[in-house]
């Protein structure tokens, strides 16, 4: 519930406090707004206020769409909360709109009644015609049901620098700082950090510097000091686990989550991979730590990217790559070659919108059957799909420890959601992170004459990773099929059936060591809804205030897709029907339904967009009630 206290500080305009659970914000407005910038800023003061954040950039798939245009609208909604949250919001709260094409391309989002700040002076003739307007929505009563606060940005932003002598363009520049001062106000946010972050990153350019801190305060006075506002905005702390926090995107999370693995195991971390969308930002976060022994390596294309990190791990490193699907297709022979050899490696795919070059900066989670089956020949690779921005530093731990033990590529599913998205983060006790055992064959003396078996296996079927240059531990390697034991090229039907069963049965193995899958709610009962990757947070929000209306249901997330938990079946075979979310047309329902006999329900969505709580809730509805 909202409560509202009167306060009249002697030295400020009369305004009430509301006090909210909640709330989310979006800014919006052309790719060379700022939009990323004051979306950040504001998560960044949120989550040092205490509060619990997640986030969602939006950002335009045009590289550079013609300026005022629809397909140039870039936007970031973060929803900040005094509660535990897991999704950015269904409904926007308060949306910032720069410009016309930001109003017309996000106003549906926003509440009945919702907070709507435009930019006026950016609703000109030129504009609104570019945007599809044929007449100003700020004079029509179109935006009647709205909270409208249409407000000079340009003109006051202006106002506020033009004693630094900066240029127009200069000076515009500075609105996406006006706009964020006037949000900070509204929802009674600190100032402090975001002025640190100016004097960091523009320190050398002090009139720049001084512009935007000017913007800044001006867009913070004038929600203090104008009549149009009435009330302003306040969310107090979460109630989270004790700890030191920092804010976490998915792609910062899988970066620190390798170089956490690689020291963990002793391991020398090289990265290999090619620049792509919504991938690249695990490569620009590596290279910062070049003092940690991390080798990035941007390659000329795909394939030689994977061919580089399995040259990596042939020589004992730990090697990983990333891509999103596109990139992933162009991979899948090297990842072959990585599953014949049995070498340790890490494939990541940040999933975007396909096929072909699709919806390159939207989420999507359709890369599922691509991962599992997308190689020639029967080529079974792990899959781990993480479930938030965080847990990308978890799930990276998780897959390597995974690699080594069984000397097989890993396959690590993540999303345009998960990778920009972000959330607070506890920073783990290191004393508590235990090493990832790895044992290389040790050299073979003069007087030791038993020949080295490269193919031999251990409990878990894992062949000895014996690194080159060990005396006496010379071996072949390759992409032909391997004899058991000796690794000697061998065309016999039955050894290669053979071991075409010993690698899949190896797999199938790791199921041993993975946790079991938990059910939040009743262990039986109506209906179980199943999901994984990004739809984590969506789903367990929507079961959680659906059990709390009455309804009969209960939530399992699965992290590991290849093998499936062992108790899987059993979980799916507790409940009448089972609802399996997914961003794709049923990739892990096709699955479910084949291994498992069941008839489960699909919910499908491939829009570049995550699901909503809301969506989520009336499927559960339609088929709990």
């Amino acid at each position: 519930m909202s409560t509202t206290t009167e306060v009249t500080p002697s030295n400020r305009s009369v305004k009430s406090i509301v006090e909210l659970e909640d709330a989310t914000v979006r800014f919006c407005g052309d790719s060379g707004d700022g939009m990323q910038l004051a979306g950040t800023q504001m998560t960044n003061t949120s989550a040092l206020m205490g509060n619990d954040v997640a986030t969602f950039p939006d950002f335009p798939a045009e590289i550079r769409a013609p300026r005022g245009t629809l397909a140039g609208v870039s936007g970031f909604q973060i929803h900040f909360a005094s509660k535990d949250i897991y999704t950015p919001g269904d409904r926007v709260d308060a949306l910032v709109a720069m410009n016309p094409a930001a109003l017309a391309t996000n106003l549906s989002d926003l509440e009945k009644g919702g907070i709507l700040i435009v930019n006026r002076d950016s609703f000109d003739e030129k504009d609104l015609k570019q945007a599809g307007y044929a007449k100003n929505p700020l004079e029509d009563g179109s935006l009647d049901n709205y909270r409208l606060f249409s407000i000079e940005m340009t003109r006051l932003t202006r106002l506020a620098v033009e004693e630094l002598g900066l240029g127009v363009k200069e000076s515009d520049r500075c609105r996406n700082f006006f706009s964020m001062g006037l949000v900070f106000w509204l929802y009674d946010r600190a100032l402090d950090s975001t002025l640190r972050y100016i004097d960091e990153k523009f320190g050398k350019n002090p009139a720049v510097a001084e512009a935007n801190r000017r913007a800044l305060k001006a867009g913070f006075n004038y929600g203090e000091t104008t009549e149009a506002f009435v009330s302003k905005f306040v969310v107090n702390k979460a109630q989270l686990p004790a700890g030191t926090y920092r804010n976490m995107t998915g792609n910062q999370a899988l970066a620190w989550g390798l170089m956490a693995a690689a020291h963990r195991s002793g391991c020398e971390l090289f990265y290999g991979s090619y620049p792509i969308t919504p991938a690249s930002d695990i490569l620009h976060e590596l290279t910062r730590f070049k003092s940690f022994g991390v080798r990035s390596f941007q390659a000329e294309d795909e394939i030689a990217a994977v061919t580089s990190v399995i040259g990596a791990s042939f020589a004992g490193a730990m090697g990983v790559t990333a891509s999103s699907g596109p990139g992933i297709a162009l991979k899948q022979e090297g990842m072959g070659l990585a599953v014949m050899t049995e070498l340790p490696l890490l494939i990541i795919n940040v999933q975007r919108g396909g096929p072909s070059t699709g919806l390159p900066t939207k989420t999507e989670q359709a890369d599922l059957l691509q991962a599992l089956f997308g190689r020639n020949g029967e080529c079974p690779i792990p899959v781990l799909a993480a479930c938030s921005p965080a847990d990308c530093f978890v799930i990276a731990q998780e897959a390597w420890e995974i690699a080594v033990r069984y000397m097989t590529p890993v396959i690590i599913l993540s999303d345009g959601y998960l990778a920009n998205g972000s959330e607070p983060w506890q920073i783990p006790d290191v004393s508590l992170m235990k090493p990832i055992e790895i044992k290389h064959p040790v050299a073979r003396t003069n007087g030791d004459a038993r020949p080295f078996l490269p193919y031999d296996r251990d409990h878990r079927l894992a062949r000895p990773w014996a690194l080159p240059g060990t005396p006496g531990l010379m071996h072949r390697i390759g992409g032909l099929e391997k004899q058991d034991v000796t690794g000697n090229v061998n065309y016999e039907p039955a050894n290669h059936e053979h071991m075409v069963r010993l690698r899949a049965r190896k797999v199938a193995l790791i199921a041993r060591d993975i946790p079991s899958l938990k059910v939040d709610g009743p262990a039986t009962g109506r209906l179980l809804v199943l999901s994984w990757g990004g739809t984590y947070g969506a789903c367990a929000t929507a079961v959680r205030e659906s059990a709390e209306r009455g309804l009969d249901v209960a939530h399992a997330h699965l992290r590991h897709l290849n093998p499936f938990p062992a108790n899987l079946g059993d979980v799916l075979k507790a409940y009448d029907q089972v609802l399996i979310p997914e961003l794709n047309l049923g990739q892990l329902r096709l699955i479910v339904r084949g291994e498992f006999l069941i008839d489960a329900v699909g919910l499908n969505k491939v829009q570049g967009k995550p699901f909503t709580v809301f969506e989520v809730m009336e499927k559960i509805a339609e088929l709990a009630s």
